[in-house]
């Protein structure tokens, strides 16, 4: 029996112990790094050292730990082999006073950091046969880790992959965000719909933050404000709070792929500015007593406060405020060195805004240089106008932030009257450069009028900001064109594209080692790790036979890898001799999960009424993944009515291993490390213009998946890279969507024309999956008969059409695998290096 199994387990730890070592032997292991002593990469220095971190840190000996000692005293381990590089890394940032980015993003999904922490400090093989030594499986305590879940989908994991690059890169970087205590919820099913759970992902301790509350920052919140005449003689405002709250700063490390770069991640704790009132809880009211912190807490308590309330949405903003306010507070006070001029700040920081959450900086900064620095309004302006970048994730109106004036006035008084200044100056120049154009003011203005006064957040952004970004080429062109266009017009500088990438040392060299090191032999070295457009050369590995054979091997290992997590994680069984078709992405109908379950449906209804023999189906296990926001009702709708589909076809005897279908609960980085790798068909089927990019499309193809999908986001790139034969394309096109949104879209027309979709439906409806109630079936059937938003059923026969070409091509396992190395091989542009190097380029103006 092995230690870590029974903590109450006799052995003891080996004779390098930390309670047995002397100094003398202890500096054997480290050497000098500055002023740093730094690890020695060896197993004995690493034994001693966990072991130290277990007796010392976690007051247990080995005998007597338990799995989340060893993890901790692990994950301490690998910690204090960055530190050195982490010290050194951001000494050497003062020294150089060199511009710095700060990323500023309610998000950040960051996966695991176990693992990304050993690859990056090469120690995993080391750490491997450590731990070996003291009898500990490190399998056990990587399962030990809880993934942060700090982010709802693409916007956190992005944010993720874009400090990791770089670092990697060696470009100074602060990530800026809140440490929500219990992040995204945790998802379950009953009775097949989503239960939302608390996501307790700091209930055993994070030992990868450092707390540091001697540097809180005070926020204020509600109040009025006063004009009062300084010393000077000059009017000025101040802002008088009713109330406030602490931030606590929590720093994470951000290790570069082994370069010894290490930089900074701080997320911010809210805290009661006086969280215990003990007059009140001597008096016998111990509720009232703690009041303050509860009200204080609530504010980086949960990521996304559900805002269908006003009280949610008040939170959402207290939130976005609260982060931002902490994030420029601690640049200019805390990380610029005493004395700075800020007037220099735009030559020595730029705040990049992802999406229109922290967009409330901009008001913050100019309240900052004009009240508390006592800058003239004009020269902060022209400051504050230098010092942002704006990235727009969104094509959807309802999407870019809007909020009411009546809560701003109430929550942020001063920052509205700034608000208003800036769109009154904006709205001048617009009259300058565009006279007699009364309904052109009422279009760009910062606040809008109607259905309520309100200020337009991406409007605010867009005046502030010295470039305003899509993602993927066509949304930043349908960004200049539909969404922003009259601004496009006034500023056509400073409308640019970068398209998102994914880090390949987490989402290949990590999440698929099998794959890589295949990679790795054939390239004959692991630079691509770093330097993902030599993937190219793998294209003509993809006319060699016996490569082919050994990338479907790498494919089926990874499928047998995937089918044990499930049985494992979710008890679900999955065959293995089955094409996976998978779905994975947040839950929202424009993402259009009915037409993945619309074709699923219309398979087994084929089998039912005899249309299709079962025994010429290819066998298709689909897989779905997804969370919908707690407030989404049709989302949720949806979400119950594929797991219904699921349970019916997976107990039909007449479909067995020929149709599967599995919707795993709680998708995450952690499982998309498992599931990517494994996926022969990646389902990226949007309504062409409505999706801003994706990056599950990237993880996907780089990870040898074919794509099915519509030309909408990056999908329109990863087509013409890997090439039209080596890519499933249906549906309408952007312009063709307009068109026919334009002549009137009636959905219930594709149903009378349809047969099999017309079928599909009616199997639906009829209650087939929902034990003859037809009643809990009807909000999606009704919804796409007379409603259908993002044109599922105009796209329905060109998808299914698609789809049984796809069959035709999996039939074909040698070609099918040429297609896949080739997507491979000719996405290397999708990496998140690339992404940085034309934000460093085109916005924040650092290329070389």
């Amino acid at each position: 029996m092995t230690p870590h199994s029974n903590p109450l387990n006799s052995i003891e730890a080996p004779s390098t112990d930390a309670t047995r070592l002397g100094p003398d032997h202890e500096a054997t292991h480290f050497l000098a790094k500055g002023a740093v002593e730094q690890p020695r990469k060896t197993v004995d220095a690493f034994v001693e050292i966990f072991l130290r971190k277990l007796n010392m840190g976690q007051g247990v000996m080995l005998s007597r730990s338990t799995v989340n000692d060893q993890y901790l005293a692990l994950a301490k381990t690998v910690r204090d082999y960055m530190m050195a590089d982490w010290l050194e890394t951001g000494s050497r940032r003062r020294a150089d006073k060199t511009k710095v980015i700060g990323y500023l993003s309610a998000e950040y999904l960051l996966g695991r950091q176990l693992d990304n922490a050993l690859l990056a400090t090469e120690l995993e093989k080391i750490a491997r046969e450590a731990l070996d030594q003291c009898g500990i499986d490190i399998g056990s305590l990587r399962s030990q880790e809880v993934e942060p879940g700090l982010g709802n989908g693409g916007l956190g994991r992005l944010a993720a992959c874009f400090v990791d690059s770089l670092a990697t890169m060696d470009v100074p970087c602060v990530g800026y965000g809140i440490r929500y205590e219990y992040g995204i919820f945790k998802q379950t099913f009953v009775d097949n719909r989503q239960v939302e759970l608390p996501d307790s992902w700091l209930s055993l301790g994070n030992p990868w933050e450092f707390p540091h509350p001697e540097r809180a920052v005070q926020v204020d919140f509600g109040g009025r404000t006063e004009r009062y005449t300084d010393d000077t003689g000059r009017e000025r405002t101040r802002w008088v709070p009713d109330w406030n709250v602490q931030g606590i700063p929590y720093h994470y490390m951000v290790p570069g792929y082994r370069n010894e770069v290490v930089n900074t991640l701080r997320l911010w704790s809210a805290r009661a500015t006086h969280d215990f009132d003990l007059q009140i809880f001597n008096a016998g009211d111990y509720a009232q007593a703690v009041r303050a912190q509860t009200f204080a807490e609530n504010i980086s308590k949960v990521l996304y406060p559900e805002d269908s309330t006003p009280q949610g949405r008040e939170l959402r903003l207290q939130q976005q405020y609260f982060f931002v306010a902490c994030s420029l507070h601690d640049y200019i006070e805390h990380t610029m060195e005493p004395g700075f001029d800020v007037r220099d700040l735009p030559n020595r920081v730029s705040f990049q805004l992802n999406d229109t959450h922290p967009v409330i900086a901009i008001p913050e900064l100019m309240r900052i240089l004009v009240d508390l620095k006592g800058l003239d309004w004009d020269e902060a302006w022209d400051i504050t106008s230098r010092c942002f970048a704006y990235t727009c994730h969104t094509l959807l109106p309802e999407a870019l932030e809007v909020w009411p004036t009546a809560l701003l006035e109430r929550l942020l008084p001063r920052h509205l009257e700034i608000i208003y200044r800036i769109n009154e100056d904006f709205l001048t120049q617009v009259r300058e450069q565009f006279p007699d154009d009364e309904l052109l003011l009422r279009r760009m203005s910062i606040v809008a009028d109607h259905p309520e006064r309100a200020v337009r957040m991406a409007y605010l952004a867009t005046v502030a900001a010295t470039k305003v970004n899509g993602v993927a080429e066509l949304q930043s062109q349908l960004l200049r064109d539909k969404v922003l266009p009259d601004f496009s017009r006034m500023w056509p500088e400073k409308f640019t594209n970068v398209t998102n990438g994914v880090t390949p040392r987490r989402f290949i060299r990590q999440a698929n080692p099998k794959l890589s090191g295949l990679i790795t032999e054939a390239l004959g070295g692991e630079e691509w790790v770093t330097d993902l457009d030599r993937l190219r050369g793998l294209e003509p590995f993809a006319d060699d036979p016996a490569f082919r054979a050994r990338f479907r091997d790498v494919k089926r290992k990874n499928k047998i890898r995937l089918i044990k997590a499930l049985k494992v994680r979710d008890g679900i069984e999955l065959p293995e001799d089955a094409m996976l078709d998978v779905m994975v992405k947040r839950l929202h109908e424009y993402k259009r999960q009915t037409l993945k379950l619309l074709h699923v449906v219309s398979l087994y209804e084929g089998v039912l009424s005899g249309r299709i023999d079962p025994d010429q189906l290819v066998p298709r296990t689909f897989v779905f993944g997804a969370k919908a926001a707690p407030g989404y009702y049709m989302a949720k709708e949806i979400m119950f009515l594929i797991n219904s589909v699921a349970e019916t076809i997976n107990a039909d005897d007449r479909v067995q291993d020929k149709l599967t279908v599995a919707f795993p609960a709680n998708y995450n980085v952690t499982f998309a490390e498992v599931l990517i790798p494994a996926a022969d068909l990646s389902e990226q089927i949007s309504l062409a213009g409505k999706e801003a990019s994706g990056t599950g499309n990237m993880k996907f193809a780089l990870n040898g998946a074919l794509t099915i999908g519509t030309d909408d986001g990056a999908n329109v790139e990863i087509r013409k890279l890997v090439g039209d034969d080596n890519f499933f394309l249906f549906g309408m096109s952007e312009p063709e969507v307009a068109a026919r949104q334009e002549q009137g879209y009636v959905p219930s027309d594709c149903y009378r024309e349809d047969e099999t979709l017309r079928h599909t439906i009616d199997l639906i409806a009829s209650g087939h999956f929902t034990r003859g109630d037809r009643q809990v079936a009807a909000p999606v059937v009704d919804d796409l008969l007379y409603r259908d938003r993002f044109m599922t059923l105009a796209d329905f026969r060109s998808y299914v059409d698609v789809q049984s070409a796809v069959d035709l091509a999996y039939a074909d396992q040698d070609e099918w695998s040429r297609k896949a190395i080739l997507n491979v091989a000719r996405t290397g542009y999708f990496s998140s290096d690339r992404s940085m190097v034309d934000y460093l380029e085109r916005i924040w103006n650092l290329g070389d």
